[in-house]
């Protein structure tokens, strides 16, 4: 049987088995900030262990309900920090600066950026899509909305992501040139 999945797996095996995905999942979803994808892990993992008995005894795939607490924690945080922003009184904004190394890691840096920057929703929707491998199905259940729902997001994400990726590519050429 794999850990994480069914009756009788310990809640360790599931830690030792699944952490690192889960961490995966969390990094995206933060936009690449380590510290605050470790404290999602962590509030996720926290409030497993707390209805550890709950998932098995059921038999409810255990990474599904942590990949959903993960995302919820994601959206909570997100949230605290949108009306944070709403109540400062200077603007924040974001700048995309791209390190001056290969081609390959710049790509990669501004594919991330962009990711971040998608609000909280298109970016689970993207993120449980392409880099968890998870069905329309699979999404509507962990974000608690209908599959029609979970197609909408991931489109606007994408669309959103196109358009930075070819802002992108604009300002390479423009730069270029010059």
């Amino acid at each position: 049987m794999d850990a994480g999945r069914g009756p009788g797996t310990s809640f360790e095996d599931f830690v030792q088995a699944r952490s690192a995905a889960l961490f995966r999942t969390a990094l995206l979803l933060t936009g690449q900030n380590r510290a605050e994808a470790e404290d999602l892990l962590q509030i996720c993992l926290e409030r497993a262990y707390r209805h550890w008995g709950k998932i098995t005894r059921f038999g409810d795939d255990a990474e599904r309900y942590a990949r959903r607490i993960l995302v919820n924690a994601a959206n909570d945080r997100w949230r605290r920090l949108s009306r944070r922003r709403e109540n400062s009184l200077g603007v924040e904004s974001r700048t995309i600066t791209i390190p001056d190394r290969t081609a390959e890691l710049a790509d990669r840096d501004i594919l991330l950026r962009a990711l971040a920057v998608l609000p909280q929703r298109q970016r689970s929707a993207v993120v449980l899509r392409y880099f968890d491998d998870l069905d329309d199905a699979e999404i509507a259940t962990v974000l608690g909305c209908s599959p029609s729902t979970v197609r909408s997001q991931v489109s606007r994400g994408l669309a959103r992501l196109r358009e930075a990726l070819a802002e992108h590519s604009a300002g390479r050429q423009e730069g270029a040139r010059q």
